[in-house]
């Protein structure tokens, strides 16, 4: 599986962006695919997963009701929708994918546990 990260840009507190992974390869569609955001200097935060079915969805407490994560099979893609933005959620956004993976799994939320990973965008928030 290869993803490919786009929709970074620089926003405006209070506005809105929407990131898209772009999954290639024949088993795309089976593999769970996370957001991560990292700043310099801390370690990677998972933001939102969605399963291969997109039917269960998780979120970081910080983005819960701000962000939301979606993912449509036929064009093998998901989506991150992120609105009322604030200077803290600028990072670099990172989508990763495990194929055959759970949400139900205990290290669900850890880096290691992705191995497929795209190459990042970068989301700048001005206040």
């Amino acid at each position: 599986v290869q993803l490919q990260a786009s929709g970074g840009g620089l926003v405006q507190a209070g506005g809105s962006l929407r990131l898209s992974c772009a999954a290639s390869g024949r088993t795309s569609s089976s593999a769970v695919v996370g957001w991560f955001r990292q700043v310099p200097g801390k370690e990677r935060e998972l933001v939102a997963a969605i399963t291969s079915s997109g039917v269960r969805k998780s979120y970081a407490d910080s983005v819960k009701g701000r962000f939301s994560i979606s993912r449509d099979n036929a064009k093998n893609t998901v989506l991150l929708q992120m609105n009322s933005l604030s200077p803290e959620d600028t990072a670099g956004y990172y989508c990763a994918g495990r194929r055959g993976a759970s949400l139900r799994h205990p290290i669900y939320k850890d880096a290691e546990y992705y191995n497929y990973w795209g190459q990042g965008t970068l989301v700048t928030v001005s206040s």
